[in-house]
């Protein structure tokens, strides 16, 4: 819409024979840029974007045939406040997601995380933790989106193991708590190739 909003006042600007209104097209021009941006528009629209490349299947995620170590002594805590022992997840397939409402590239991805959820959730464990200081925030954000999967929260600092410096992270850790695959930006999830990577592991 921005682009198309560009196009047409640059032509009436370049056409128009007075100076005054090159003047006022412009000035309705920048008026209506500066309603989409701080209305925050802008953002739902650089995030359509985002979703729009991820759908070229441009951004997948890295796959290791043996990867590192996992680490499982953490704590988090779900939707309700209770605290869960990750050492308990351990045995497990987890497909592990760190994101946080104000991170674009978080919101881009997570359909695709969705539609891998709604496919593969009896094969993995699905552990969103959001690092939102608001946990009601992230809670009320993933409701008004209508996903399906559950979110969590830390509850501790992470183990050594976990490089996440920046969001979205992700890891699929598989039942031997390997690594086997992990990725440091946005990714589409929802593959053939990566769901047959969560169902092969779930069947060792």
């Amino acid at each position: 819409m921005i682009r198309n909003l560009m196009d047409y006042f640059f032509k009436k600007s370049v056409n128009a024979p007075k100076k005054g209104v090159k003047i006022r097209e412009w000035s309705i021009f920048i008026f209506i840029v500066g309603i989409i941006y701080f209305g925050g528009w802008h953002k739902e629209a650089l995030v359509r974007f985002q979703q729009v490349v991820l759908s070229t299947g441009i951004f997948s995620p890295g796959i290791t045939e043996e990867g590192k170590a996992a680490g499982f002594d953490f704590l988090i805590e779900d939707q309700e406040g209770n605290k869960i022992d990750f050492r308990e997840i351990k045995g497990q397939v987890v497909f592990l997601n760190f994101w946080a409402t104000w991170c674009l590239p978080c919101i881009a991805e997570m359909p695709y995380i969705n539609d891998l959820y709604s496919k593969k959730s009896s094969e993995a464990s699905f552990f969103l933790i959001s690092i939102d200081k608001d946990h009601q925030k992230a809670i009320d954000f993933v409701k008004r989106k209508a996903f399906d999967f559950p979110i969590y929260f830390l509850d501790s600092p992470l183990p050594e193991s976990y490089n996440v410096q920046s969001i979205p992270t992700t890891y699929l850790i598989d039942k031997e708590g390997n690594i086997r695959a992990e990725n440091h930006g946005m990714a589409k999830y929802d593959t053939k190739k990566f769901r047959t990577l969560i169902s092969n592991l779930s069947k060792l």
